[in-house]
């Protein structure tokens, strides 16, 4: 998780009183609440809030969220043209499944409309890489600004609106998103931070690259609000005595924050380096890469592009964001491959020799390899490109 954080108005100890003004509430206090991961164990944040965090209303179930799942499964390699995908729901409902197993989904999201109510996911931390859009992710540590090529990194139970500042009906401005839903806890690499939890000397990036929220809210509001919470499969809408933004000051380690693809920083050699130099993040199960721009290979015999690998223990998406990618024929803006476990991939036909003469990438892709097999979702087939698992033939 990330460094501690404190924002607003918290007593000098925690677990004692918070007074207010006399008279304000029935007991003169704000009421803690305490967010807490691996039961009590390990990190954690203390929240204080004008009225009890649980006061409702009314609690209403609704249909079940199970993922469709493609009939073919087929064992081979997968090209998804998403940027064909039509913008529509918010940014939770209009979430498409694509790829999932027991420890991770991925959906791409293209909202069309602001987000119709607050939402909160209880089993699993999300990372949501924002391709395109700006706006504020408002939750109850506050406003968390985020703008183009941010990862966004939601822990678990945390309520959230995402607002957008662009304009939906401008194409190259419409919010456009990569969602990875964690179902274990989601982290840093554990060889980038030094015994004392911080980022040592070399990691690809360190505390300053983490962005936290700004500003709390002013969530003194006594209206009702509606809530929508997922629990795996299934989902539950909750009515609000209040809405829960109402702190007034918090501390600790659990919050959601943002960090940019664009501040990575590339480890290279004098010849190629395996994917894990470019590991951001971390789970059980899968791991998050970011392939940002970099110098090539510096030695006079170098092969420029990844070397044919067969991916023995894992299978490995890429989400190709911006740039010439110099491995690859036939994939755009937007294109997810999967390469799954069992068959060897490579650098197509022809790209070898066309990267001779570069000396750095402008490619920026976000890479996700798991450690069990992927299931090809319903709604991927229709965005599926059949031909792709013969595209390293010869011309």
């Amino acid at each position: 998780m990330p460094y501690y954080k404190k924002l607003g108005s918290i007593p000098p100890k925690r677990h004692t009183r918070h007074e207010v003004s006399p008279g304000y509430r029935n007991e003169g206090i704000y009421y803690e609440e305490v967010i807490t991961t691996q039961g009590f164990s390990r990190a954690y944040s203390i929240v204080y809030h004008r009225f009890p965090p649980t006061r409702v209303k009314h609690i209403e179930a609704l249909p079940s969220q199970s993922i469709r799942v493609a009939k073919d499964q087929t064992l081979r390699h997968v090209h998804l043209k998403t940027a064909e995908i039509q913008a529509h729901g918010d940014p939770v409902t209009g979430r498409v499944p694509l790829l999932f197993n027991a420890d991770v989904t991925l959906s791409r999201c293209r909202p069309k409309l602001a987000q119709q109510a607050l939402y909160r996911n209880a089993r699993s931390d999300e990372l949501i890489f924002v391709h395109r859009g700006r706006g504020e992710l408002r939750t109850m540590f506050g406003v968390l600004p985020f703008r183009p090529m941010d990862y966004i990194v939601i822990p678990k139970c945390t309520t959230y609106e995402m607002v957008f500042e662009t304009e939906t009906s401008q194409p190259d401005t419409m919010p456009d998103m990569l969602v990875v839903e964690s179902h274990g806890d989601l982290g840093f690499p554990p060889r980038y931070l030094n015994p004392d939890g911080q980022f040592r000397l070399g990691a690809p990036f360190c505390e300053r690259d983490l962005h936290g929220p700004t500003e709390l809210l002013d969530g003194d509001s006594r209206s009702e609000t509606e809530l929508i919470i997922k629990d795996g499969e299934r989902s539950v809408k909750y009515i609000l005595a209040n809405h829960p933004f109402d702190v007034v000051g918090w501390d600790g380690m659990v919050y959601p924050f943002t960090f940019n693809a664009d501040d990575f920083e590339p480890i290279t050699g004098t010849v190629h380096q395996p994917p894990p130099i470019h590991q951001t993040f971390q789970a059980s199960g899968f791991v998050v890469c970011t392939f940002a721009p970099r110098m090539l290979d510096t030695h006079p015999k170098a092969i420029k592009v990844p070397y044919a690998h067969s991916n023995v223990e894992s299978d490995e998406v890429l989400y190709y964001v911006r740039g010439h990618f110099g491995s690859r024929r036939g994939v755009e803006i937007g294109s997810i491959t999967l390469h799954p476990h069992g068959i060897p991939h490579g650098p197509h036909p022809g790209t070898i020799r066309a990267s001779e003469s570069m000396t750095r990438t402008d490619e920026l892709a976000v890479m996700v390899d798991t450690f069990r097999p992927l299931m090809l979702a319903e709604d991927a087939v229709t965005l599926d490109d059949p031909q792709y698992p013969f595209t390293w033939l010869d011309e």
